[in-house]
């Protein structure tokens, strides 16, 4: 301990024996006490600096300069701790995302930015956790694990290697290694793997997992490797299965994903302690944070299902502090933790007139009141949309020498669920060229390299999104996040592509010619530079030009930048071609 570290804690002793005085006061509120699962009436808490002195009657702390905050009739709450999320899922920059996410009581997140890793490399990863660093909410990262996802079967911007994690686990803020996707490699002994995890364990720091599905043999064989955390969790029998193992089970509520009520069950139904269960988000979009809520909003759906309040709100606390070795500092309202406390009126919506983050008030009367450091990104950072010339229609068109009809193998997507489905079907050929099918909900499909001017286009076909016209593209494609284009006709495909090219990548809608909608996201072809406000109405217009197409499922933007990902079963499309990801092969997509 530190000079600094060892004259705080005196001070805190004396504010506790009414020595010196509280910074701050809130006074006679119902605590919501996570450490024995009550609620206690008539608490008042005394910061001093940074953290907490005393909890209980606090008259003896109060002087003439301490803020005093009048919370009778309201709820404290530790501040709510995001447990795996990314960022970048927002299309916001980590101080645009942070300003809301205060505003709705997170005031903690363990982010993964394998997003940016996957564009830019460890460099990447260094921009967005240094941005994280000087703001009020603390901003914890996992240290990017698979980049690419799957080398074999993708072509990403960047690799990270053992060396880069071992490098990135000694900086300040890092606390363990990101999800752990390739559990293929884990099982069998990937040294690139295998290292990475021996690397983050010999650090002493938390190796976060990813397990979709698999035999018990392989999952047994993953936690055994080290990984002890799973999200992918859909299926209350796999949560179950899992929890009995050890592994830390995180109930994940985004805003396409929708887990909460199934998995919870474990608890509420199987009456599972919910100690090694925590609540968490993975990826949101700037709708949901504005309508709904960030954490709060998973909080409030874990008790919409039946869980004990104090019980959900343990899932997004202290649980989630244990999880990471952080709860001798922060996750609980108790005497020498870090002061992270919300206010809030109401039990059943968790939305705060006050936040408290590092003994500083940061909302108050449900505003943000900080001023924001601001935070540029490099050039070279905006400039990673790199095609060798600009795309053609005839990009878009699968050949073949057949003459009638051709079976084809497609990628069919499920709404509000990550996974895909493979699915045949019997398509016309003409002229040479594989045709859509609107009968049967079939559309062109394209995956383009946008990081290595390489030429690589991949071709195939979607079937779910219900598209009837137009076509539509994104550069937001997980995880290698190249240049995604859908659609019904060649000539919209190529102009949606271009478009977004131009602009340094985003998520773009046109139909018959001309552009209905359009995200821009500079920063690395992943995140906007823009206010919140404005990106919620770039993707209010997104969405409405989705439906303009025809789509009428829900956040099917998100679906869509999912197709790419060569980690979540059953398949997908990746640059070099359609993905089997049972069996981790590419295939063709006109059979034999």
């Amino acid at each position: 301990m530190n000079q600094s570290a060892r004259e705080e804690r005196a001070s805190l002793r004396k504010v506790a024996l009414g020595e010196e005085y509280a910074d701050i006061v809130i006074k006679n509120a119902t605590l919501v006490n996570v450490m024995t699962k009550e609620f206690i009436d008539n608490q008042s808490i005394a910061i001093k600096g940074s953290r907490i002195a005393y909890v209980g009657s606090v008259d003896q702390c109060i002087g003439p300069t301490t803020e005093v905050i009048n919370a009778q009739g309201k709820y404290v709450s530790p501040g709510l701790m995001d447990g795996h999320m990314h960022v970048e899922s927002t299309m916001l920059s980590v101080t645009e995302f942070a300003k809301v996410a205060l505003e709705k009581g997170t005031t903690s997140i363990f982010m993964d930015p394998h997003e940016i890793a996957n564009v830019l490399g460890a460099q990447g990863v260094r921009l967005m956790h240094e941005e994280g660093q000087n703001l009020p909410l603390h901003v914890f990262t996992t240290f990017p694990s698979c980049v690419p996802a799957t080398s074999d079967l993708e072509d990403a911007g960047a690799e990270l290697h053992v060396k880069d994690i071992e490098e990135g686990l000694r900086w300040e803020g890092v606390v363990g290694l990101g999800e752990v996707m390739n559990f293929p490699g884990v099982v069998y002994n990937d040294p690139k793997m295998i290292g990475e995890i021996e690397a983050t364990m010999a650090a002493n720091q938390t190796v976060t997992g990813h397990f979709p599905d698999g035999t018990n043999e392989m999952l047994q064989a993953y936690i055994a490797s080290g990984v002890d955390s799973c999200h992918e969790t859909v299926a209350r029998q796999q949560a179950l299965e899992k929890a009995r193992l050890g592994m830390h089970v995180m109930v994940r509520e985004g805003s396409a994903w929708h887990d909460v009520e199934e998995v919870i069950k474990i608890v509420t139904e199987d009456g599972v302690d919910s100690t090694n269960v925590s609540l968490v988000t993975d990826d949101v979009y700037p709708q949901t944070l504005v309508e709904k809520g960030q954490l709060n909003h998973v909080v409030r759906r874990a008790m919409e299902e039946g869980v004990d309040p104090v019980e959900a709100i343990q899932m997004a606390t202290i649980n989630v502090a244990r999880y990471y070795h952080m709860d001798k500092e922060r996750g609980s309202v108790t005497p020498g933790k870090i002061a992270d406390i919300i206010i809030f009126d109401d039990l059943a919506t968790i939305e705060p007139d006050t936040v408290i983050t590092k003994g500083q008030v940061v909302v108050a009367n449900g505003q943000l009141i900080f001023d924001m450091p601001a935070y540029h990104y490099p050039a070279e950072a905006k400039d990673t949309v790199k095609l060798p010339r600009p795309l053609t229609a005839e990009d878009f068109l699968l050949q073949t020498n057949q003459k009638q009809n051709v079976e084809i193998n497609g990628i069919r997507v499920i709404e509000n669920n990550a996974r895909t489905e493979q699915f045949t079907a019997t398509l016309d050929v003409k002229n040479g060229v594989v045709q859509p099918d609107l009968d049967q909900d079939i559309v062109h499909l394209a995956c383009i390299d946008r990081h290595h001017q390489s030429g690589d286009i991949s071709l195939g076909f979607a079937q779910g999104f219900q598209l009837k016209t137009g076509a539509v593209a994104s550069t937001v494609g997980h995880d290698s996040h190249n240049l995604l284009v859908m659609g019904i006709n060649p000539e919209d495909m190529q102009l949606a592509a271009n478009e977004l090219a131009k602009s340094g990548g985003g998520m773009i809608v046109v139909d018959q010619g001309k552009v209905l909608a359009h995200v821009p996201m500079p920063i690395a072809g992943l995140m906007s530079d823009e206010p919140l406000d404005v990106v919620v109405e770039q993707v209010r217009q997104l969405e409405d030009a989705w439906k303009q197409l025809g789509c009428p499922i829900h956040a099917p933007f998100m679906t869509f930048s999912l197709i790419a990902l060569p980690v979540i079963p059953d398949i997908r499309i990746s640059n070099r071609g359609l993905v089997d990801v049972t069996k981790f092969e590419l295939i063709d997509v006109i059979r034999n």
